[in-house]
């Protein structure tokens, strides 16, 4: 199933993702190639796509529930190890849901139920008997929106470290190391008393994702990490994404399908609570295998 042939006539696209794909309509392509033609161009086929990679997380047959309500359906994904994982879908499909399964971030929402299994190292983090302080020290997360302590720069870095009983030579060493990894230490290393509040949306996202990884997690979460910034922090947001994976596995939730492509080795595509699809990134945003993910990709709905 090829995404940018054999296309009927749509309606001009409109939503964020497909308004790119204009100058392509114009020039006589369908609007539903148009889209596609756009994302498809986006997809980094530079990446180091590793498909004999170890899954670091095995999620296998998870249902979520809000009290009555089920939001997640049979969910199986394995999460592969130092690849980037990209979950997709219009909104209200379950990707963030998703996501805060595997910090066990829902568990702070009275009412919810978790089934299923997610085995990290063997364990089943969902097991009740996890120590989930514990579990969020191996497996980070980064929010939509920057949410630094009202706290200096360096205590913003330093403050999981403290609460692990690190020496001050390791807080210090870290906090620099942690802000290098960031792309941050060059803006902020002359200023590290100053309060975090101080800092742009840009720079405040970079120094939250710098005071996730000072813990040293294994795994970084990230929901949506770039939708309130502007361009230019967007960029050295993927960028720095590029340089994590070295030494992280990611999964990164995003609306941007072409963000997706750019930064991802694989992709996951929800719907209505359930995964419909996962591929590699190229083969997903080129030969979908589903049509409902065809749809979605090409602008059909979403």
């Amino acid at each position: 199933m090829d995404t940018r042939l054999n296309k009927t006539q749509q309606s001009v696209p409109s939503t964020p993702h497909q308004q790119g794909a204009a100058a392509d309509y114009e020039n006589g392509l369908t609007p539903v190639d148009a889209v596609a033609k756009r994302v498809s161009m986006e997809v980094n086929r530079s990446k180091d796509l590793n498909l004999a990679a170890a899954t670091k997380i095995d999620v296998r047959n998870l249902d979520f529930y809000y009290g009555a309500k089920q939001a997640l359906f049979d969910v199986s994904l394995p999460i592969r190890e130092h690849q980037a994982t990209a979950l997709i879908g219009p909104s209200g499909c379950g990707k963030t849901t998703f996501l805060r399964t595997l910090d066990r971030m829902n568990d702070l929402i009275p009412g919810t139920r978790t089934k299923g299994e997610a085995l990290m190292g063997g364990e089943n983090i969902y097991d009740r008997s996890v120590d989930v302080v514990l579990l969020r020290q191996r497996i980070g997360m980064v929010f939509q929106r920057p949410n630094p302590f009202p706290k200096s720069i360096f205590e913003n870095v330093a403050y999981g470290l403290h609460i692990q009983g690190k020496s001050r030579q390791n807080v210090e060493e870290t906090v620099e190391k942690s802000l290098r990894e960031a792309a941050l230490w060059d803006e902020v290393k002359d200023r590290l008393k100053s309060s975090a509040l101080s800092l742009s949306g840009g720079q405040q996202q970079r120094l939250c994702i710098a005071r996730a990884i000072a813990v040293s997690p294994e795994v970084l979460l990230m929901d949506e990490p770039a939708s309130s910034l502007d361009p230019i922090a967007t960029l050295k947001i993927e960028e720095l994404i590029s340089e994590l994976i070295k030494s992280y596995t990611i999964v990164i939730v995003t609306h941007n399908m072409q963000q997706a492509a750019r930064v991802s080795h694989y992709t996951g595509f929800f719907l209505n609570g359930k995964l419909i699809e996962n591929a590699p990134t190229v083969d997903l945003f080129e030969r979908p295998r589903k049509k409902e993910t065809e749809d979605y990709i090409s602008g059909r709905f979403g």
